[in-house]
């Protein structure tokens, strides 16, 4: 059985020291209110969510019988994480829910998922889709369904993905039809359904992406619907089978106790969906829960990593090999330190982008941002979270590839986050394509003057190698966007869509820099006024900053290189 252990001491400092959520005051939280809080929460993770971790993945999903069967160690954290109030923590109060900052949410949802995100994906997706519900539902669905949602007894997930159409959504081919009494008729199958069926909830409600008669081709012709597994009666009870099915399980790599299904809908009789939010405009409505799913894809690898580097730091510290514990050989420490940096630095940037939620709401500018953000927390996050887990996982030695430490596990559980929810890939395209060429580079100019903002702050003395790689970088940068620029000017867009990944890479390890550079900054003001045992703690945050730029941020000018002077179109080239 793996170790559990969160590094609440730098949770505390990207909350109260670097981004000051206690003084945000509409919440009536003072820092010891939300220290409270994570620390109660931190408590329910490790007695409860992580022992879960190892054995509901041994367990894995079961179908049988046409049900889906889920480990029968999930079912008493599910019904407690309930029960305490923690799936309410970050919702409308106007709904039960209890209202906190948005980065005091998201730091308590990486907790959980570190600690088991196959479970954590159940209520994970249930959220996100009631979010939609409360947002876009009519009355009955806010009277009836969202109430069900909070307590538990219903889940809710997104069915988008079909056979055959995969990424590419407007070649979905469910159908709705209008029914005498104001729903519709849903049929079609739907794949890779995570949370798609199981014993956790009494009924689960489907967001449903399909087409209505006379719709247009591709996405501007989808609809969204709302499709309960079971009916719900006019009193809000629930009633007869809806004639969703699901068919299969998926038998994946990782996380074996989420239930990946195939959903039927209609195809054993008729299934009943009602219109939510405007008739074609069903990929905007999703998009509510996408941009979610995607943040929290992000966290996933962001979680992850940080508790897979605690795991490996304590066990580097405890095994001995020619006669010294193991994190005493260089090259083990140093993978141990560019571990720290990466997974502090993803865990900055998630809290800060969580953190703009709040301030957007004053600022709407800000939303341009989030925007941005958001596919770098997914891509970036997702695949950081893999080769953190990837490092701890050999600095465990053999007994990393085996069961018995629980890190293998990480491994097998992060592969999905790259793939699922948009590819990583398809982020990329949506960053550069729709929010730098788009947006005519304005959200992106607007972060860049507060990167070099940063950069010109630093102190020459202290941080002299670092403010002139990142000077370096910056220029990288320009020169980019303006290569780019050339491409989309001369329409030649696939020698930018052959790119965007690359520089998505390139954008992402910037900014993580950018939120260390201001970590360490930061630490270093407190560093002559602190305690003995903050003393250890800032200085390791300066630390984290070197090794990043010496480790990461230093491969952007061979990125940048890249991108600049391979001019050739891919697409042309033999394989």
């Amino acid at each position: 059985m793996g170790y559990y252990k969160a590094d609440i001491r730098d949770i505390e400092f990207n909350l109260f020291e670097q981004l000051k959520i206690q003084e945000i005051s509409k919440y009536g939280l003072g820092e010891q209110d939300i220290k409270g809080i994570i620390n109660e929460y931190n408590k329910f993770v490790e007695n409860e969510i992580f022992p879960t971790r190892e054995p509901s993945d041994q367990q894995g999903v079961k179908h049988v019988n046409g049900k889906v069967q889920v480990p029968e160690v999930l079912k008493p954290v599910h019904k407690n994480f309930y029960d305490n109030g923690w799936f309410a923590l970050g919702l409308p109060e106007d709904i039960g829910g209890t209202p906190v900052p948005e980065a005091l949410y998201v730091a308590c949802m990486s907790l959980a998922t570190g600690a088991n995100v196959a479970w954590y994906m159940y209520p994970g997706l249930s959220r996100a889709a009631l979010n939609v519900v409360h947002l876009k539902g009519n009355d009955f669905m806010k009277t009836h369904i969202v109430p069900k949602m909070m307590s538990g007894e219903w889940g809710g997930t997104m069915c988008l993905t079909e056979p055959g159409a995969g990424s590419d959504v407007g070649a979905l081919r469910t159908t709705a039809k209008p029914l005498p009494n104001g729903s519709y008729a849903i049929q079609g199958t739907k794949i890779f359904i995570s949370s798609g069926e199981s014993d956790l909830y009494q009924n689960n409600i489907h967001l449903v992406l399909a087409k209505t008669p006379g719709g247009a081709e591709g996405t501007k012709g989808i609809s969204l619907f709302v499709v309960p597994r079971f009916k719900i009666n006019e009193d809000g009870s629930m009633g007869d089978s809806n004639n969703v099915v699901c068919s299969k399980i998926e038998h994946k790599m990782g996380i074996h106790a989420s239930a990946t299904c195939e959903m039927q809908f209609g195809m054993n009789g008729q299934s009943e969906g009602w219109l939510i939010g405007e008739e074609f405009e069903g990929m905007a409505t999703m998009f509510i829960m996408m941009n979610e799913a995607r943040l929290y894809c992000g966290i996933q690898g962001e979680s992850q990593a940080n508790l897979a580097y605690m795991m490996a730091e304590k066990y580097t510290k405890e095994r001995i090999q020619f006669s010294k514990e193991i994190i005493h050989h260089p090259d083990v420490k140093k993978n141990l330190l560019k571990m720290r940096a990466m997974s502090r630095g993803l865990r900055a940037l998630c809290l800060h982008t969580a953190d703009l939620f709040n301030k957007a709401q004053d600022d709407h500018k800000l939303e341009g941002i989030i925007g941005l953000l958001t596919p770098i927390c997914k891509a970036y996050c997702s695949e950081q979270g893999f080769q953190v887990s990837s490092l701890a996982l050999q600095a465990h030695g053999g007994y990393g590839y085996c069961t018995e430490y629980g890190v293998e596990q990480f491994v097998r559980d992060t592969q999905i986050a790259m793939i699922y929810e948009g590819t990583n890939a398809i982020q990329a395209i949506d960053f550069v394509m729709r929010k730098i060429l788009k947006d005519g580079g304005k959200s992106l100019g607007i972060l860049s003057q507060e990167i070099v903002a940063s950069v010109q702050a630093l102190d020459d003395a202290k941080f002299k190698k670092e403010k002139e790689l990142f000077g370096k970088v910056l220029i990288q940068a320009q020169a980019i966007m303006q290569q780019l620029g050339g491409y989309a000017k001369n329409n030649q867009y696939n020698l930018i869509l052959q790119n965007c990944s690359d520089f998505l890479h390139f954008a992402s390890q910037m900014i993580v820099g950018w939120k260390l550079l201001q970590s360490a900054v930061l630490a270093d003001e407190k560093l002559p006024s602190a305690s003995v045992g903050d003393k250890k703690f800032y200085e390791s945050k300066i630390v984290d900053f070197r090794i990043y730029c010496a480790h990461y941020l230093s491969h952007n000018l061979s990125l940048a290189k890249t991108i600049n002077d391979f001019s050739d179109d891919v697409s042309a080239l033999e394989i």
